[in-house]
């Protein structure tokens, strides 16, 4: 039997009825047409499905429907704004850090994620941040670069915003 939850996702409230056992990357991709987050493996190992839940990355395969039930959710297509790209998807376009592309929405929500939590992170600590989502096309550094540039970029920004 369906239940109702009400999800808040990227800024925006749905109240839908789901069965119990659909996962929140089925809900988001098929009922919501929220396609920028992938299915990859469906055993929350590769990092595909990664969206941001209640200010945390999770692997969207994994978490049931009904158990985000009044969650804040952020998908790759709540990142930008408008049509200006959140600081961490200019960085990936500026150094080649999209292959196919398959890895990118997770890649990017985990970075913004880390980048909301500390500012200035090491290399060994974007790589760690990044250790949940795989890629098959790049061996990293272009990412861990991208990430990197991010966080300066958004330290301009934000001491632009203060001052």
């Amino acid at each position: 039997m369906k239940k109702m939850i009400t999800l808040f996702v990227n800024d925006k409230e749905y109240e839908i009825a789901v069965l119990p056992n659909r996962t929140l990357t089925q809900v988001l991709r098929e009922d919501l047409s929220l396609l920028g987050t992938k299915e990859g493996c469906g055993l929350g190992d590769c990092g595909a499905c990664t969206v941001i839940l209640d200010g945390r990355p999770v692997n969207s395969c994994l978490v049931l429907a009904v158990q985000a039930n009044g969650s804040q959710i952020t998908t790759i297509e709540g990142v930008a704004e408008g049509q200006s790209l959140h600081p961490v998807q200019q960085a990936f376009v500026d150094h080649g850090a999209i292959q196919c592309g398959f890895c990118t929405p997770g890649m990017i929500l985990s970075a913004k994620s880390l980048l909301e939590k500390n500012a200035h992170p090491t290399e060994l600590e974007v790589r760690e941040a990044l250790s949940g989502n795989l890629c098959r096309c790049t061996g990293y550094q272009k990412i861990v670069e991208a990430v990197q540039t991010a966080a300066k970029t958004m330290k301009k920004t934000s001491g632009r915003k203060r001052g």
